[in-house]
């Protein structure tokens, strides 16, 4: 991993480095038990537990710092894949005939009951960002673009 900067596009690294400051919450450099902490309250989901931060910071063998993180973004977006083309193939799991939405509320019973288990209050905070058509599904095609760029609407 020691040539990790070389390994990405500049863009990328830049992109990677808003989303460590975000998780940096303290900036110091640093991801420590209670950046993950904030930075899961602000996504919704209040109920993480010591031993779940712990084992993910005991991953880093080490502090977390911008280097560190950045290894590991080789793992989840490999040099030469999109970021919000991984993400938009998450959701698409979900979408098995290819619509480009997914049903709000059978997607709030799959975070409830699966892997980390959301509260109904967790799910309506992460749904906040959601955009939500009115017979209920989320257009997952618009939330991936808003997830990777930003809300970029322009303002007139």
């Amino acid at each position: 991993c020691s040539n990790v900067f070389s390994m990405f596009e500049q863009s990328q690294i830049q992109e990677f480095k808003e989303a460590f400051g975000c998780i940096d919450q303290d900036r110091d450099g640093v991801i420590k038990k209670q950046d993950l902490k904030e930075t899961y309250g602000q996504l919704g989901k209040l109920n993480v537990n010591d031993e779940e931060l712990d084992a993910m910071l005991n991953e880093g063998k080490g502090p977390i710092n911008f280097t560190v993180f950045l290894c590991s973004m080789m793992v989840c977006f490999p040099p030469g894949t999109d970021p919000e083309d991984t993400i938009l193939a998450a959701f698409k799991l979900f979408d098995p005939n290819g619509t480009g939405f997914v049903n709000k509320d059978e997607f709030k019973r799959l975070l409830m009951n699966q892997a980390d288990k959301f509260t109904a209050e967790e799910v309506d905070q992460a749904f906040a960002l959601a955009p939500i058509d009115p017979t209920g599904n989320i257009d997952y095609k618009s939330l991936c673009y808003t997830i990777t760029h930003g809300d970029e609407k322009e303002e007139s």
